[in-house]
């Protein structure tokens, strides 16, 4: 038989445009011309739009918007406006939050954390106005809101981060960054911080997901893509009509493994794993400084790590003697 790798869409089916089923009374009408485009039909579907902005949409593009651009000019100006520093090093820059001397205030100097607050403010509100857009396209449409809410999964972590934790530590100074390398500094400072974030449990359980997730979508993937040849890519017609394809997929797992997922329950693994990925994650911030003050003295105090080798007999290891969790 001759070798056959299904890598890219070899063949692009294309029928009339699709311009979507009719809106309900008092809806704003779909945005643009639909057209194809060849190379995205190499990755997906080929048509290019239309698209529904609506009122929600456009807001939340404009929030969005306004908000880089703040973030934009003050990592401009902090390179003294000069454009071939700002490209040079525009992945060093950041927008910082205000210092922990303001604490919790709304209007600290605009120099001194005020443009992060607004710029996070606005980007917030972009990024709930669309979800909110999301939900109600979902509702319009008579689909689940599965996808709005493993997007809210999501939200609920860059809220932990942004909002939440630094609200209960009381102070802005905690939440993260605008910034590439900037946000990756904070979260190796946060880690250091509080004892090694590794040993957080919840921590433990999102890259648990994290990896699950990466698994579940590799198989799943890879499998279709192995029985396209007889026709396992148009799940539908498998569903009501069963060929090869999805014997032989399911034959595969279960003489490697034992035992396979059905088309439905592969999805729904797929969904669980990515929705507790950040949930689990925003859980293990969330206790970061509010419960538990070093992950890794709790580590020791719950069974979890093994205690240092006693290198210096009698020498208190002040750490462990400052009455942490």
């Amino acid at each position: 038989m001759s070798e056959y790798q299904n890598i890219f869409t070899a063949v692009q089916v294309r029928g009339h445009l699709e311009t979507g089923i009719a809106l309900p009374a008092g809806s704003s009408e779909r945005r643009g011309m639909p057209f194809f485009e060849y190379w995205l039909g190499k990755i997906g579907n080929a048509q290019l739009g239309p698209i529904y902005l609506g009122t929600l949409g456009f807001l939340s593009l404009v929030c969005g918007a306004v908000s880089i651009v703040i973030m934009g000019l003050n990592m401009w100006a902090s390179v003294g406006w000069d454009p071939i520093q700002f490209v040079r090093q525009l992945p060093w820059l950041a927008l910082e939050p205000p210092p922990a001397k303001y604490g919790i205030s709304i209007f600290p100097p605009l120099n001194e954390g005020g443009w992060w607050l607004i710029a996070g403010f606005l980007l917030t509100l972009s990024i709930l106005l669309w979800w909110v857009r999301m939900y109600r396209r979902a509702r319009e449409l008579e689909m689940g809101t599965h996808v709005a809410w493993a997007f809210a999964s999501a939200i609920l972590l860059f809220l932990v981060l942004g909002f939440i934790r630094p609200l209960l530590m009381g102070s802005w100074s905690e939440a993260v960054p605008f910034g590439i390398f900037p946000h990756l500094d904070w979260t190796t400072a946060f880690s250091i911080r509080y004892g090694n974030l590794h040993y957080n449990p919840f921590h433990c359980l999102a890259i648990v997901f994290l990896y699950g997730s990466v698994l579940l979508f590799a198989m799943h993937g890879a499998t279709i893509l192995a029985v396209t040849r007889y026709g396992g890519d148009r799940e539908l017609e498998q569903i009501t009509d069963r060929g090869t394809a999805s014997e032989r997929a399911a034959l595969f797992w279960r003489w490697t493994m034992g035992f396979n997922a059905t088309m439905e329950s592969v999805h729904r693994w797929a969904w669980w794993f990515a929705v507790l990925t950040p949930l689990t994650g925003a859980i293990g911030i969330l206790l970061t400084g509010t419960v538990v003050d070093n992950w890794y003295l709790w580590g020791m105090k719950h069974g979890i790590v093994a205690p240092l080798p006693d290198v210096f007999p009698g020498v208190v290891d002040p750490a462990t003697s400052g009455g942490t969790q």
